[in-house]
């Protein structure tokens, strides 16, 4: 049990720390306090709810029924509104749905940007996966790669499935192809061993994806130990400090960057202006991304990454 809920993540947020955070400040204590100026902005309260890894194959439908509860318990409060990822739609669609019904204003985050629409949700924040998959091929291509692997640390995520899929779309317009590994995102030993498997396999893969950190950093360690760094293009999905000195040493090319700050920040800002002002994003999708990190600007991105911001 304390593995399940070390992978869901449930935040309530009250308005009075967010608008702290907007004003600059570093505190990250939260507030319950009421302001006299402004009583209907103050006492707005919003509950977040993200997913971890779908992978393992008995854990993940124990945590689409948890994170479903989770939706079902918030909505049971009746709060001023809901931020949700959806690495599942079937599975969390009809809790979605539910506290739509209810009256409660719902916005998605990271995961789901292709089923939000369909469940009522105000709007998606994040990046558009399939296209950022294309990208990411695309960039690949021009690097020369021909023959890649996708490596999916969340088999079971619907996101990811289409971060691959966009991957061989884009690799395929330079006369590439893709080859998708699934690898266990609890054990990084057990990750770099099967990409080293994969690539001792077939010699002619001259280039790897990794959907995320977790994957990218056995990546890299698995290309230091066939001496295939440098031979062997990388990339990936997503930031971490191994990612970004990976690319400020010459080890990846690059790394695909959706901006997860702004995935946090901009729900409680929508959401408040929703609920005071009833303003709303005209589109489905607030892209976040795809925008990619490279030699060019890495360093930089490092900068901000010390400030906690990206």
């Amino acid at each position: 049990m304390p593995r399940l809920f070390k992978k869901l993540f449930i935040l309530v947020v009250m308005l009075p720390f967010v608008l702290a955070a907007c004003g600059g400040t570093t505190s990250t204590t939260q507030s319950t306090s009421t302001s006299t100026s402004n009583p209907a902005r103050s006492n707005l309260k919003f509950y977040v709810i993200t997913h971890g890894q779908a992978s393992d194959p008995f854990w993940s439908v124990v945590k689409k029924v948890a994170m479903s509860h989770l939706i079902d318990t918030a909505v049971a409060t009746h709060p001023a509104g809901l931020v949700v990822s959806i690495p599942d739609p079937t599975g969390l669609g009809p809790s979605i749905k539910a506290a739509v019904a209810a009256g409660i204003p719902v916005i998605s985050i990271n995961s789901g940007s292709d089923a939000a629409k369909s469940l009522g949700v105000l709007v998606h924040i994040g990046q558009t996966e399939e296209q950022a998959g294309i990208g990411g091929g695309q960039k690949m291509g021009t690097a020369g790669v021909k023959h890649a692997l996708c490596v999916n640390q969340e088999v079971g995520n619907a996101a990811l499935a289409l971060r691959c899929k966009g991957f061989k779309e884009g690799l395929a317009q330079t006369g590439g192809t893709v080859t998708e590994i699934g690898v266990n995102l609890s054990s990084p030993t057990q990750t770099q061993q099967t990409i080293e498997a994969a690539l001792q396999h077939n010699p002619t893969i001259d280039g790897i994806l990794t959907l995320g950190p977790t994957g990218a950093t056995p990546a890299i360690k698995a290309l230091q130990d066939l001496n295939k760094t440098g031979q062997i293009k990388l990339a990936t999905f997503d930031l971490s400090s191994d990612v970004l000195n990976a690319i400020k040493g010459g080890q990846m090319l690059f790394a695909i960057d959706q901006q997860q700050y702004l995935q946090g920040y901009l729900p409680i800002v929508l959401l408040t202006l929703y609920k005071t002002n009833l303003n709303t994003i005209a589109n489905d999708i607030l892209q976040t991304g795809p925008g990619f990190v490279t030699s060019a600007n890495v360093s930089q991105v490092i900068q901000l990454t010390a400030q906690g911001t990206r």
